[in-house]
């Protein structure tokens, strides 16, 4: 049975159309990572202004509002990589729609499909950079907070010695 000159441009169509449906599945991935992040930022945020709320000393003090400065520039980097990786999808789609018009209808958006591309495989790459730095912040939290535990203890610890032990 011969193929027809529509089946096989119904095929180049869906083929132009793979690149930017994969982009989609990889962004859509990077949402749901950044919305899954966002979310450990918030419970550690409210734990954190829980702990605010007892009594503490300076450094304790001090040690929380800098671990919420932190989590604040997190949950700030992880805003800017969801606009980026939501603007990603719309170009995706753009170019989707474009490569579907100029297949189906004929009318040729020249650069349009590939600039919109680009676009989004930018976006991509700048959510990808404020991600990394959002990690980097999250385990430097973690860290001060390990310090400031190691701190709090080795306090407590020297607090309880006698006269004696201290020598």
């Amino acid at each position: 049975m011969p193929i027809s000159t529509n089946t096989i441009s119904h095929y180049s169509i869906l083929t132009a159309m793979l690149a930017p449906a994969f982009f989609l599945t990889a962004t859509a991935s990077l949402i749901l990572s950044a919305n899954n992040r966002l979310a450990r930022v918030v419970d550690r945020l409210r734990a954190l202004m829980a702990l605010l709320e007892q009594p503490h000393d300076d450094a304790d003090l001090a040690f929380l509002e800098r671990n919420i400065a932190t989590q604040r520039k997190r949950s700030t980097r992880i805003m800017q990589a969801g606009r980026l990786l939501y603007l990603a999808i719309c170009c995706f789609v753009a170019t989707s729609l474009a490569v579907a018009v100029d297949s189906f209808l004929g009318y040729r958006f020249d650069i349009l499909p590939t600039a919109s591309a680009a676009l989004g495989v930018l976006c991509l790459f700048g959510a990808s950079i404020l991600l990394s730095q959002e990690s980097r912040l999250a385990v430097q939290a973690v860290n001060e907070e390990m310090d400031q535990a190691h701190a709090r203890a080795k306090r407590r610890h020297d607090e309880h010695k006698t006269p004696v032990q201290a020598k």
